[in-house]
């Protein structure tokens, strides 16, 4: 590095040192120790006095008028607290009454609902097996009408049946022997005929 440039900066270093040291030199009124802790002078017991006055008048007035606004304070919001936790407690109270009563409306709905839905499914089987009863009824009695005309109709065929035996039985006979057949043996020999084939029922025109 040149030497040119260090040449004003040792110059200016060694004008701010000579000035420390200038302000740093001892005074023969500060030579025996420190001013603000010298109770000899007046000055100094002054200042105390002073500053004693003035915190004993500013602990006087935090006392009288600042602790009390304070005191005041605090207990407004301590009861503002106690008011807001008292009001929050009747609110959760009236909620959880609130929250039972509409359980147990819910619940008293749900069984209504569900008797309700019992009597209805019970109307309807009853309706429902009353209308199976009539409807067999119904069925019962045109079976029983069905049943009645079939044998009516049975009957009716096998007599006529019965009748066109004995005439054509007669008729083969009269022509096999030239003479008229008895109508009993006739009858009797078509009943036999008719009971050997399970047709026994049959009466005679």
């Amino acid at each position: 590095m040149p030497l040119r440039p260090l040449r004003p900066r040792l110059a200016r270093s060694r004008l701010a040192l000579l000035g420390a040291a200038s302000a740093l030199a001892p005074v023969p009124a500060l030579a025996n120790g420190m001013p603000q802790l010298d109770f000899a002078n007046a000055l100094t017991l002054d200042q105390v006095w002073w500053g004693a006055g003035i915190f004993a008048v500013f602990l006087l007035l935090t006392w009288r008028w600042g602790l009390p606004k304070v005191a005041s304070v605090l207990e407004e919001r301590a009861g503002a607290i106690a008011a807001d936790l008292d009001a929050a407690r009747a609110a959760k109270a009236k909620a959880d009454g609130a929250a039972t009563e509409m359980t147990s409306a819910i619940a008293a709905a749900r069984a209504q609902a569900q008797g309700a839905i019992n009597e209805a499914v019970d109307a309807a089987k009853q309706q429902e097996a009353a209308q199976a009863a009539v409807l067999n009824a119904r069925l019962e009695a045109q079976l029983a009408q069905a049943e009645t005309q079939i044998a009516s109709a049975r009957a009716a065929a096998l007599g006529a049946l019965r009748q066109v035996a004995g005439e054509t039985a007669a008729t083969v006979v009269a022509r096999l022997t030239g003479a008229a057949a008895d109508p009993g043996r006739i009858d009797r020999a078509v009943a036999a005929a008719l009971s050997a084939r399970g047709l026994a029922g049959v009466s005679g025109a």
